[in-house]
């Protein structure tokens, strides 16, 4: 099995072209690099994956948008085609992403890299990766995911509005290769698509698990313990009153000073 992957100047959003062009008939509009893994691939179906210097447009989930310096950060798509994990279970694709990037991460990070769920990737309080998933469904089973990526790798600084970013070149004083770094990504991602353990290191690497802290839902803030996150991807609280909160995502926030 080969990765085809695709690098690019300049595009508004790296899911939108990787949608685009999985669906043509001559999809790559240049030569791909390749690299060889052991990774899903049923009946010779492609994976690709798409980077790029810039995204002029690049989304987070709902409304919010990506801030990265050009040429600076890890700005990628990637296209599967996860047929053996049924509708029912996608939120597995959430877990495997989110470990394969923490896993890639601990290698060139001292502080401890953590997901806060359901998919941001923080260490020390701030956001150093997100990820947004497309998937689009086929009877019971997932036809095709989409996964973007976005990863501040070397910008020292940014000036947007958002609470709390941070990049690798914050955090170690070093610049980081791009390339070998996706490519560290990917075979994470490999190995962690194929393991059986995946459900339970992701709750293991959970920001704040069994930790007390201050969430916010529609109703009123509140402190609770994050204690487990369930197979369909909702998050369970218990709170000081020993109650149980079970959320889906977006219905409460971490309240993060």
């Amino acid at each position: 099995m080969e990765w085809k992957i695709i690098h690019i100047d300049e595009t508004d959003s790296t899911n939108r072209w990787l949608k685009a062009k999985a669906s043509e008939a001559e999809p790559l509009g240049c030569e791909p690099r390749t690299l060889r893994l052991h990774t899903l691939n049923p009946k010779g179906s492609d994976v690709m994956v798409v980077w790029t210097d810039y995204q002029t447009a690049g989304r987070g989930c709902g409304t919010n948008r990506w801030e990265s310096e050009r040429g600076k950060n890890l700005l990628f798509s990637m296209l599967i085609h996860p047929t053996d994990i049924a509708a029912n279970e996608q939120f597995r694709i959430t877990e495997i992403v989110s470990v394969a990037l923490c896993q890639t991460l601990q290698a060139y990070i001292n502080n401890k890299v953590e997901i806060k769920w359901p998919n941001d990737i923080y260490v020390c309080d701030k956001k150093i990766c997100g990820i947004l998933i497309e998937n689009r469904l086929q009877g019971n089973t997932i036809k095709e995911s989409i996964i973007g990526i976005g990863l501040n790798v070397n910008q020292r600084e940014f000036k947007s509005d958002a609470p709390n970013p941070v990049s690798i070149r914050q955090l170690t004083g070093k610049e980081t290769d791009l390339e070998e770094l996706l490519q560290a990504f990917l075979r994470a991602f490999d190995d962690t698509y194929h393991s059986k353990t995946t459900c339970f290191t992701y709750k293991s690497m959970l920001y704040r698990r069994g930790k007390y802290a201050n969430y916010e839902d529609k109703t009123s803030c509140f402190t609770a313990t994050l204690t487990d996150v369930l197979p369909d991807g909702r998050l369970l609280l218990v709170d000081k009153d020993g109650r149980e909160r079970l959320y889906a995502f977006k219905e409460v926030s971490f309240i993060i000073k």
